[in-house]
């Protein structure tokens, strides 16, 4: 068995994407098979209604898939698939995307997870749902 990184580890590796640094995004819980990905929302990450564009959705649950993953079995992983259902509009002052992990395989990784907005006030908004699979690659 391998060890398991910790969150230290794991803010390290989500600082080292250029993307996730754009973003702005933020690691806030990550072990036991589960993560916690946040953003905070900014006018330029807004579509043309004013909602949080889908793109940015769809990115918070990759990444938080794929680190909840990284958590139950460790790093050399890349997603290879999710899909991802849009249930209202994301509106808020935070994006949170919580993942955990369903079933963890040797090759393979099933995850959901729930993305909220959290509002001024704290009240809790559930947006959008998905759920991933994320594939073990070769360890030297």
């Amino acid at each position: 068995m391998h060890d398991l990184p910790g969150l230290e580890e794991a803010r390290k590796v989500l600082a080292a994407q250029p993307f996730s640094v754009l973003l702005g995004a933020r690691l806030v819980a990550f072990g036991d098979g589960e993560a916690t990905l946040e953003l905070d929302i900014r006018e330029e990450l807004r579509q043309q209604y004013g909602f949080l564009h889908g793109g940015v959705l769809s990115y918070a649950a990759d990444n938080a898939l794929t680190f909840a993953a990284g958590s139950a079995v460790g790093s050399g992983l890349i997603t290879a698939g999710f899909t991802i259902d849009y249930l209202r509009p994301a509106e808020g002052a935070v994006l949170r995307a919580h993942a955990r992990v369903v079933r963890a395989g040797r090759t393979r990784v099933v995850c959901r997870c729930d993305l909220t907005t959290v509002a001024e006030d704290g009240t809790e908004t559930l947006c959008a749902a998905a759920q991933g699979t994320v594939a073990v690659t070769p360890r030297p």
